[in-house]
């Protein structure tokens, strides 16, 4: 980080000499490395043959055509994504919704999704049909307290399971770890895989996961529970950059924009979801 004491020097000697200082110039992007988990289908994958896949790649492969980037693919575990992203490893991450907590880090493009979390149960056990279940529900709105109340009495002595370092995990843990035990996975896979076997209750997590997890599981599991959103859940869908960095903010926001605009995004999400997650 360049020094303050040295950046005044610098001023002051060129005041002396009646000289002025030229602006920094605007970073101009050519090429970017982009961090991707790899394990949350149908958002990303790793095919059987090495490659990645999914509504995330398709995306990312179209913004960087149209801002004109080479972009290179790095498949990494969930929780090391943004500390990859500040250590410059990458120089942005697919999948990543802002909240609060991660604003303080770190900045994010405009949404290429926007899509609500609930829960992925099994189809014949005593939580198939929680309060709310199919409801659009704000967390932010006053009235989501009576609903959050009624889950939370269904899920006393119950498993959760949650990925790690994710919203998801963070919003379980503030409403529920006083009644429900939270159990954090590194990737949404490894949670069903334990709700599969039975070692969990439930799995909270983004509706796109759980709706792909029902179609599969040939009616064994059901997504329950009220389409949640707001408060600390991240359900806007972005690409994750480093702050102080508006040129490139700028080209993915336009190249999002386009592709929002000529419904290039609606396209990619019926594809690999059959539903319209993209932003309106």
């Amino acid at each position: 980080m360049r020094s303050i004491r040295g950046i005044g020097i610098g001023v002051a000697f060129a005041a002396l000499l009646g000289a002025s200082i030229a602006p920094v110039s605007a970073k101009e992007w050519k090429e970017i490395t982009v961090g991707v988990e790899g394990a949350f289908p149908p958002f990303n994958l790793i095919s059987a043959d090495g490659t990645l896949e999914g509504f995330d790649m398709d995306v990312a492969k179209e913004v960087c055509k149209r801002a004109s980037l080479k972009c290179t693919f790095v498949a990494q575990d969930w929780d090391s994504q943004i500390p990859a992203l500040l250590a410059n490893k990458f120089d942005a991450v697919l999948t990543m919704g802002p909240n609060p907590k991660r604003r303080e880090v770190i900045d994010f493009t405009t949404p290429y999704a926007i899509t609500p979390n609930t829960f992925l149960v099994e189809k014949s056990g005593p939580l198939a049909n929680l309060p709310g279940t199919g409801k659009d529900i704000s967390v932010n709105d006053g009235s989501s307290k009576e609903v959050l109340d009624a889950i939370r009495a269904k899920l006393k002595g119950k498993t959760v399971g949650v990925s790690l370092s994710t919203s998801q995990q963070q919003f379980m843990e503030e409403n529920f770890k006083n009644d429900a035990d939270v159990k954090a996975y590194k990737s949404s896979e490894q949670a069903q895989l334990d709700l599969d076997a039975g070692r969990i209750d439930a799995q909270f997590d983004n509706i796109v996961f759980v709706t792909s997890m029902v179609e599969k599981s040939n009616g064994n599991l059901v997504a329950s529970g009220p389409f949640l959103t707001g408060g600390i859940m991240a359900t806007n869908v972005c690409i994750g950059i480093r702050k102080n960095e508006p040129e490139l903010k700028e080209i993915l926001d336009k190249a999002i924009q386009s592709a929002a605009a000529d419904g290039t995004l609606r396209n990619l999400s019926m594809k690999w979801f059959k539903t319209d997650v993209s932003p309106k």
